[in-house]
């Protein structure tokens, strides 16, 4: 019966934090196939450390540091350096999203930064980390997260303009 409540419990996590695990692995890959196969990676992980997961604060945090350590170990891997990107042809409008026009200057904007510039924006102003959680997250110092996201916002003023959402005009570095 224990593994039945455990299955019931975890299920239920999935059911219900699943698009918001999709969505922020898709800001760390600009790819939602590769978003799923990771968002499944960090789930496969998860239902291994269920058990040890008790606090539910705890389940998202661990969830992100499994989808950043994937991504991460993706990219130190060979074959990832002789591919290309992959965001040639992607179409961005088969996902539904609010605002197609603004979220495709966005998220052009974030492709264009380098890796961990743009893991650093996506903890800061999406999903509303401290520069302290971010740098936790990232296991960086806290200088090193204030730098990256300084370059970051800096280059995404230049290529946005006016059109730079507002979460990141009046946030502090």
């Amino acid at each position: 019966m224990r593994k039945a409540v455990r299955d019931a419990a975890f299920s239920e996590y999935v059911a219900a934090r699943r698009g918001h695990l999709r969505r922020f692995a898709f800001t760390l890959t600009s790819d939602w196939g590769l978003a799923e196969d990771l968002m499944q990676t960090a789930l496969t992980k998860m239902y291994v450390a269920w058990p040890r997961l008790k606090d539910p604060r705890a389940r998202d945090a661990y969830a992100r540091r499994v989808m950043l350590n994937a991504h991460i170990d993706d990219h130190r891997r060979a074959w990832h350096r002789k591919e290309s990107s992959g965001l040639d042809g992607i179409d961005r409008a088969a996902e539904p999203t609010d605002d197609p026009d603004d979220r495709s200057l966005l998220l052009k904007a974030l492709d264009a930064l380098p890796p961990m510039q743009r893991k650093v924006v996506v903890l800061r102003h999406w999903l509303d980390l401290s520069v302290e959680q971010t740098a936790t997250e990232l296991a960086i110092a806290t200088g090193t997260v204030k730098a990256h996201n300084h370059h970051a916002l800096k280059s995404l003023r230049a290529s946005l303009g006016d059109e730079l959402p507002e979460l990141t005009r009046n946030r502090h570095a």
